[in-house]
């Protein structure tokens, strides 16, 4: 091949690179627009989204025992901010994956089309799922927790009274939601596994023992130190653990289907 030949071909391939930065340089922005607007429109509602949270603690402790306290002169205001950028990574995530997808979905067969987008909005779905019981479950039992071990002084000893900083407070939750969300993303992450082929529901009930005790060991590492908030998350996860053996056993029986049906197509063109 000549050098007028290699520098053709080169010459040909900027093209359709270019098209694709121009395209993911288009893409991006329109992401980071999303979250720019979510972001505002969070920190403005800051402080009502925060009260929001603040519920659970409210819920248990009572009104009149439900005090929080802030020791730095940025601190809360620093909070607003991390509030903000959760809410908006949140709220924005649509767009994103969005966009996301308009940008993959050129490269992508139908057919792959179709087995993505599922994937892509069930993600959202299992994590909102994830927050809604660390929201409505654990953390009302971590406040219980928490107030429990508090002491009234007397003779002796000294008070020890529980006052939240709303730094740590938030921190926390948001540690509790996001890997609660992530644990709850087990049955897309398994039964996209299935799909491609990795693994197979025969697998999955043979290891079901193994999981149930890897279940456990999630829920003691990441909920406080008593049973129920650690059947909280364990429960749930064996749940969607059978959940994922039943998608991916479904996933099989649509491949095995498509397969018979495209077998019996080639087969019979020919007679045509």
């Amino acid at each position: 091949m000549s050098r007028e030949d290699d520098e053709k071909e080169i010459e040909a391939t900027k093209a359709p690179l270019m098209e694709h930065l121009i395209e993911l340089r288009s893409r991006l922005i329109k992401a980071l627009i999303a979250f720019a607007i979510a972001f505002v429109g969070c920190f403005f509602f800051a402080k009502t989204i925060y009260n929001v949270l603040t519920w659970p603690f409210v819920w248990v402790a009572g009104p009149e025992n439900s005090k929080f306290i802030y020791t730095g002169l940025l601190e809360y205001f620093v909070v607003q901010l991390k509030l903000a950028m959760f809410g908006a990574a949140f709220i924005s995530f649509p767009v994103v994956a969005t966009q996301i997808y308009m940008f993959v979905a050129p490269g992508l067969y139908r057919h792959e089309k179709q087995a993505f987008l599922p994937y892509l909005v069930a993600t959202p779905i299992f994590f909102l799922l994830g927050a809604v019981v660390v929201y409505g479950l654990v953390w009302p039992m971590l406040a219980r927790f928490s107030l429990s071990m508090q002491q009234a002084g007397g003779d002796s000893q000294a008070t020890i009274e529980l006052l939240p900083k709303v730094d740590d407070y938030l921190g926390l939750m948001m540690k509790l939601i996001f890997a609660f969300g992530i644990a709850f993303q087990l049955p897309v992450i398994l039964t996209l596994l299935g799909r491609v082929g990795i693994i197979t529901s025969d697998q999955l009930k043979a290891k079901r023992r193994y999981f149930i005790v890897g279940a456990f060991v999630i829920a003691a590492v990441l909920t406080p130190p008593d049973v129920l908030s650690q059947l909280s998350l364990a429960l749930p996860l064996m749940a969607l653990y059978e959940g994922s053996i039943w998608s991916v056993r479904w996933v099989e029986k649509k491949a095995a289907a498509d397969k018979a049906k495209d077998a019996a197509s080639a087969a019979a063109k020919p007679a045509e």
